[in-house]
């Protein structure tokens, strides 16, 4: 009897092709749950990322105006501005400088990195103002905490 109830059940199974119409719409609907809740997620990832990426952009600006300032001015911090032009005269940084948000030249003369009187950094400005950023100001204290640019690492020499 178990034997026959084994048959039936294995003959009904195989002459089955396809999905059932709930089976269908479980998935349909499982996928359209996933779909919501990673769309916005993906969404803040990629602005997370832009802003990030601005914010790497105003810490070289600082990183270059620190350099120029100790070549070209013998380190005198005080009371400067140094314009994003100044440093491509000088070749302290790439004269075709983009913003990564925007993918636009940034503008030479409005770009500036600006140092109080006690030398110590007091803004970069960013000119045009990143995505979702009225004035393209960037303070000291988000400048600072920014991850300088990687260098890249020397590869060793064999035997050296």
């Amino acid at each position: 009897m178990l034997a026959q109830a084994i048959k039936r059940r294995l003959s009904k199974e195989e002459n089955q092709k396809g999905f059932t119409l709930i089976e269908l719409l479980a998935v349909i609907v499982i996928l359209g749950i996933i779909a919501v809740i990673a769309i916005p997620m993906i969404g803040g990832i990629i602005n997370k990322s832009k802003t990030d990426a601005d914010l790497a952009t105003a810490r070289q600006l600082y990183d270059a105006s620190r350099m120029y300032i100790m070549g070209e001015l013998d380190g005198d911090f005080k009371d400067k501005t140094v314009t994003l032009e100044a440093l491509k005269d000088k070749k302290y940084i790439d004269q075709t400088l983009v913003l990564p948000s925007t993918k636009k030249s940034l503008d030479g003369k409005k770009t500036t990195i600006v140092y109080t009187s006690g030398g110590v950094l007091q803004k970069v400005t960013i000119d045009p103002a990143p995505e979702g950023s009225v004035s393209g100001e960037y303070s000291a204290d988000k400048v600072l905490s920014a991850e300088p640019a990687a260098s890249p690492t020397p590869t060793p020499v064999p035997g050296g």
